[in-house]
């Protein structure tokens, strides 16, 4: 069991294969490409608004429909009910959003030119980090906007929770929340970089009991 235990610790420090590298390095190309696409949409309907309003939420900025009119219209809606209002300023989390896809191509590549095994753990767990974080931080941020509301707005309403995904009725407005194609692509660069990390870890452990049974006829 030891001797086993110690080949797969050994097999750890093992160069990635090849065709390891090479998946690496394609999946660099899905995750800089969210750069180029929204993050998450949130819209909403209501009877004064047949078209809708809307606005995307990139890596790096808020867009709004209409050329920029829908965020301004969202934003009076908000002021009526004491929400805060939507600036890019308020977004903070967009401020280290491109770094962290930025350090993680970087991370990428460097495991597929020198990497090993436990370099791909190491990428994984960073990988699910500013995931997880990016994600729980957009999360938290709909709850201050539906819960932080100022008592002398005009109109008064119960805190609430945004929609995160899906829809959900909000007084008169029908509102929708969806990740786009540059979470999506995200998503692929993550799951792809655990999907390696997980394929090399099943190889090493089968490898390792190849190890203890060749080393059991002579114990």
């Amino acid at each position: 069991m030891r001797a086993a235990a110690d080949n797969f610790w050994d097999f750890l420090d093992a160069p990635l294969r090849w065709r390891a590298r090479l998946l690496l390095v394609l999946l660099i190309v899905p995750l800089l490409l969210s750069f180029a696409f929204p993050l998450w949409q949130i819209s909403m309907k209501a009877p004064q608004y047949p078209d809708g309003l809307k606005m995307d939420i990139w890596s790096y900025q808020v867009v709004g429909g209409n050329d920029g009119h829908d965020i301004k219209e969202i934003n009076v809606l908000n002021h009526y009910i004491g929400m805060h209002t939507i600036t890019r300023e308020e977004l903070r989390d967009l401020d280290w959003i491109p770094f962290g896809i930025v350090a993680m191509a970087l991370l990428a590549l460097r495991a597929a030119l020198l990497g090993n095994v436990r370099t791909m753990i190491d990428l994984s767990m960073i990988a699910f980090y500013i995931s997880a974080v990016a994600f729980g931080r957009f999360v938290w941020m709909l709850y201050e906007f539906g819960h932080h509301l100022d008592p002398k707005a005009p109109v008064k309403i119960e805190p609430f929770m945004p929609v995160v995904i899906g829809s959900k009725q909000i007084a008169n407005f029908l509102t929708h929340s969806m990740p786009q194609l540059g979470s999506i692509l995200m998503g692929v660069f993550t799951m792809g970089v655990w999907g390696i990390t997980v394929a090399s870890l099943w190889r090493g452990r089968q490898q390792a009991r190849l190890a203890m049974t060749r080393l059991s006829p002579a114990g």
